[in-house]
């Protein structure tokens, strides 16, 4: 299976765990990864300045992945992915705006089909991949672990524009938790925010907002928190002590990303998964592992 990964901003620059860990885990489930030359930014910081320049970034970075051949993309941030998916649907439903972005990707000698189908990574590997054949590559079960999961927002709403998972109860992440033996703990506060989109702008809310899930999930005693958006990883992990100060309360949750816990299951590596860039103290989990 080939695959084309549009990384973004925030995972190449900040969040390299992410990325050294699709690239580990992702061969290992038979998938190659096709990387798409010369693309940018997706387009949502300018989103609020300026929308049909938004729209176009994200265009443009999609007729370059169309260039390529492949017909998968995997967009592992949320951010972006929500971004493509609004600009598709705006490319699909205004004929004016078509004509106008078809004409200026002309000038770079490029062309927007609307052919490729878009993947985040939670639906990329629990619906392309399947569960089945993860569950068959699994080499050790997380069978001592207790885990709640954060899909984050922007692959779930708008969900007239997202349809990665359920948006009222999305369960695809906790499926992907428990075949690999681990337990998934439902909590009331799963759909809430991370705050990370108030951070430049309210930034003692967004902790605020952050602090109050973190505080729900420290009431329920699990052995971490798992995430698979660049944004929430942030917010949950390299913030914790921030956020701590703002809500007066001393946090120490693990914070990882999905597909470092399924490399683990893999049996691959520490050291090719990323592990040693957690912010968060996940060294327990580890032993439990080991």
């Amino acid at each position: 299976m080939e695959v084309g990964v549009y990384w973004g901003c925030m995972i190449l620059t900040s969040q390299y765990a992410y990325e050294v860990s699709l690239r580990t885990v992702l061969p290992e489930l038979g998938v190659s990864i096709v990387d798409i030359a010369e693309v940018s930014c997706c387009g949502t910081p300018i989103k609020n300045v300026n929308q049909k320049a938004a729209i176009y970034l994200a265009l443009r970075n999609l007729a370059l992945a169309e260039k390529t051949g492949v017909e998968d993309l995997l967009v592992p941030c949320n951010g972006c992915y929500l971004s493509f998916s609004e600009a598709i649907h705006h490319w699909t439903k205004d004929d004016n705006l078509r004509t106008e972005i078809n004409n200026l990707l002309m000038e770079e000698g490029l062309k927007f089909n609307g052919n490729i189908k878009l993947w985040h990574t939670i639906d990329f590997l629990h619906d392309k991949i399947g569960i089945e054949k993860i569950k068959t590559a699994v080499k050790k079960l997380l069978n001592d672990l207790k885990f709640v999961s954060h899909p984050g927002c922007h692959i779930l709403r708008p969900s007239t524009i997202v349809n990665v998972d359920n948006p009222e109860k999305p369960e695809k992440l906790d499926n992907l938790l428990r075949v690999l033996g681990a337990e998934c703990v439902d909590y009331p506060e799963k759909l809430d925010c991370c705050g990370a989109g108030l951070l430049l702008s309210h930034s003692e809310t967004a902790l605020t907002i952050a602090g109050l899930k973190l505080k729900a999930i420290k009431n329920l005693a699990v052995d971490g928190l798992v995430v698979s958006c660049p944004s929430c990883k942030i917010m949950f992990g390299a913030k914790q002590e921030a956020i701590g100060t703002i809500v007066g309360e001393k946090f120490e949750i693990p914070v990882l990303y999905y597909t470092q816990l399924l490399g683990l299951a893999l049996g691959l590596e520490e050291k090719n998964l990323g592990l040693e860039l957690n912010q968060s103290p996940i060294e327990k989990i580890l032993e439990k592992i080991s």
